[in-house]
């Protein structure tokens, strides 16, 4: 699986989100008052279908978009990605950094460890 660029994510969510889409529908829903070029979201959809995150159904000229990687594969993908380059493939790092940065309230912890337990008894 490919990396996205920003622009190419936010125009995958859209996909994501209404699952069957022509590219109008991707700048309605990113711009109602459709000032972005028709030719900069057809571009990045196309880029998005040589790198496999969609197929396409043509009707006429025009083609309907669709999602060929769902958001739980990115989310996967993109999390994997993350704690590799930035913590060392290691979750104790990861929690580490959150604790460090108050993302992590001891609530959050309580949490983690009921998920923990219950994971455990499910094995």
């Amino acid at each position: 699986m490919e990396e996205l660029t920003k622009k190419e994510e936010e125009v995958m969510q859209v996909i994501w989100k209404l699952n069957e889409v022509f590219v109008k529908d991707i700048i309605e829903y990113l711009d109602p008052s459709s000032s972005i070029p028709y030719n900069t979201i057809s571009s990045i959809v196309r880029i998005l279908e040589k790198k496999g995150y969609v197929g396409y159904r043509a009707f006429g000229k025009t083609y309907q978009y669709y999602p060929l990687i769902s958001k739980m594969q990115y989310r996967k993908f993109s999390f994997s990605r993350v704690l590799d380059h930035y913590f060392d493939d290691s979750v104790e790092n990861l929690l580490s950094f959150m604790v460090k940065e108050k993302k992590l309230s001891a609530e959050d912890i309580q949490k983690i460890e009921q998920l923990i337990k219950k994971h455990e008894d499910h094995e």
